[in-house]
């Protein structure tokens, strides 16, 4: 499975991006997790098929997780965006369930996109 990211960039504080991530093929679950230098990677937000989702207390609120199931393509829209979300945001997918991705990981990974905010 390869997953491919687009989005990102840099805002201002206040504003908004939106992320994809494209899967060739059909998921059980996806998500985003987000990266800064000398911390350890941070679940944002996850979903499953069915609709489920889990946001981290920084994103609840703020930020918003969908599905295409016809593009096998899910999106991240970021609002309000601050500083403190600056980082590296990974696309993850995962073969079976979301308490899976949480506790192992992703089984695929996108390639990253840089967001910045100011």
């Amino acid at each position: 499975v390869q997953l491919v990211e687009s989005g990102g960039g840099s805002v201002q504080a206040g504003g908004s991006l939106t992320l994809s991530c494209s899967a060739s093929t059909p998921v059980a679950c996806m998500g985003w997790f987000r990266q800064v230098p000398g911390k350890d990677p941070q679940e944002v937000a996850l979903m499953n098929m069915e609709g489920h989702r889990r946001y981290s207390p920084s994103a609840e609120g703020r930020f918003t997780i969908s599905h295409d199931g016809a593009k096998n393509t899910a999106y991240l829209q970021m609002n309000n965006l601050n500083p403190n979300d600056t980082a590296i945001y990974y696309c993850g997918a995962g073969r079976s369930s979301l308490v899976a991705l949480r506790k192992d990981g992703a089984d695929y990974w996108g390639q990253g996109t840089q967001v910045t905010v100011s």
